[in-house]
């Protein structure tokens, strides 16, 4: 017993270092940030800067006095968002000054999103809620909604606010699959009540095609057939689901000209560089051209890749701050995505262990659509990179989901007979 008591200490310890190590190169990887663009920016971008440092470090001790649990997550996302801010700013300061207000506005919902949590318990109860929200924000897409980049997925609201629902519905999606199978008994029990989760996914997934969104699309088939092969006993559904979705693929490869232009694209981009391959072609470009190492931070040409902000923004970081700072990224992800999948095995409550799952499913779904898609591997689909893109909305609700994340972390007991 003691010798587990030893070893339990031990790792605390190291991951205490390694918390320290994480916030360190956060707060490095902003001041420095500010210093390469302190010549370009006016008081109100300078104070803000500060403003996000002074957040960098309490919200750190924060995490640390409310939870015992996984206190890394947290730093985690602080240093991918770190690199994506350092190099937003450097292609657009008006951007970088935007993503900076952005973080505050996700740092609050992370912390509200994890009490409101710890004060409501009935959340395995309401799965008819999820439904409703979803379809919700669904048809409010398809009512209110404009075209940007061959897919009607935004709202528009002024000149200056844009809001991308389909975003937040990854949240409800994530609870609506722990609702289902930690009442996956009961549920069945009904009706072809088993292929109630199927059937609701399938909605969403038309409301995506209705609007073109086939990259959140993706996602959440990605999401609910990983689900099922962890949580479902009837392989043979399972197997139809992947049917359905390559043919579901081809009728959208038939249906919408986009597609076919940029499978056409990943195909052959050079065959049209100057037109449709340019973007692509641009972004291999920029990542080979930096090197082990990069060209230093304003040094390259990554402003020549449209949307690098955005959608090529590992290309930029790739080319300015080197292969190497693009394998950490991937390495950040990976540990993000692990520590998830390590919360959802170690959680008792069914409910939020399926939640941790899920939420590690979409960090890493999204993450590899948008990295294979940018490094030509498979075709672009237009997702943000989790934390490091430009975007409100993928950053508000990538803190949502890391607060549903560290609720669900903090509820494990495992360990804490040792501070007593």
């Amino acid at each position: 017993m003691q010798n587990e008591i030893d070893i339990v200490r031990r790792e605390r310890k190291h991951t205490r270092r390694s918390i320290f190590f994480l916030f360190l190169f956060s707060f490095l990887s902003l001041s420095l940030s500010l210093i390469y663009n302190i010549n370009n920016i006016g008081d109100k971008d300078f104070y803000t800067y500060l403003a996000i440092l002074v957040v960098i470090i309490l919200s750190t001790m924060l995490v640390g006095k409310i939870t015992k649990a996984d206190n890394i997550l947290l730093m985690i996302v602080n240093m991918l968002f770190s690199i994506g801010v350092a190099m937003i700013y450097r292609l657009d300061p008006g951007y970088g000054m935007r993503q900076l207000q952005f973080y505050l506005v996700g740092i609050v919902l992370f912390f509200l999103t994890f009490f409101i949590l710890k004060v409501f318990r009935f959340w395995d109860k309401i799965g008819l809620f999820y439904v409703i929200v979803s379809i919700g924000l669904f048809l409010a897409t398809l009512v209110f909604g404009t075209y940007i980049g061959g897919a009607k997925n935004w709202i528009v609201i002024g000149n200056r606010i844009t809001i991308q629902p389909s975003e937040f519905i990854k949240v409800p999606l994530a609870f609506f699959i722990a609702y289902f199978y930690a009442n996956y008994n009961k549920i069945s029990s009904k009706p072809f009540g088993r292929y109630y989760m199927n059937f609701m996914i399938y909605v969403f997934i038309g409301f995506l095609f209705l609007q073109k969104d086939l990259g959140t699309a993706l996602i959440f088939f990605g999401t609910m057939i990983l689900a099922q092969f962890v949580y479902e006993k009837d392989r043979f559904l399972i197997a139809l689901n992947i049917i359905a979705m390559i043919v579901g693929s081809i009728l959208a490869y038939f249906m919408f000209g986009h597609v076919r232009i940029r499978v056409a694209t990943w195909l052959d981009p050079w065959s049209d560089m100057d037109v449709t391959g340019y973007q692509i072609t641009q972004a291999l470009f920029a990542t080979a051209s930096g090197g082990l190492f990069g060209t230093g931070i304003g040094l390259g040409s990554p402003d020549k890749i449209p949307v690098a902000e955005s959608d090529f923004i590992f290309s930029a970081i790739a080319e300015e701050m080197g292969i190497f700072m693009g394998i950490a990224v991937v390495l950040l992800y990976m540990i993000l995505v692990y520590r998830a999948f390590k919360i959802s095995l170690t959680q008792q409550d069914k409910f939020f262990s399926i939640v941790a799952f899920c939420i590690g499913v979409l960090f890493g779904l999204q993450t590899f659509i948008i990295l294979g898609g940018v490094l030509k591997i498979i075709p672009l689909t237009g997702v943000t990179l989790p934390f490091i893109s430009q975007g409100g909305s993928s950053m508000i609700s990538g803190f949502i989901l890391l607060g549903c994340l560290q609720y669900c972390a903090t509820e494990i007991k495992y360990g804490d007979e040792i501070d007593e």
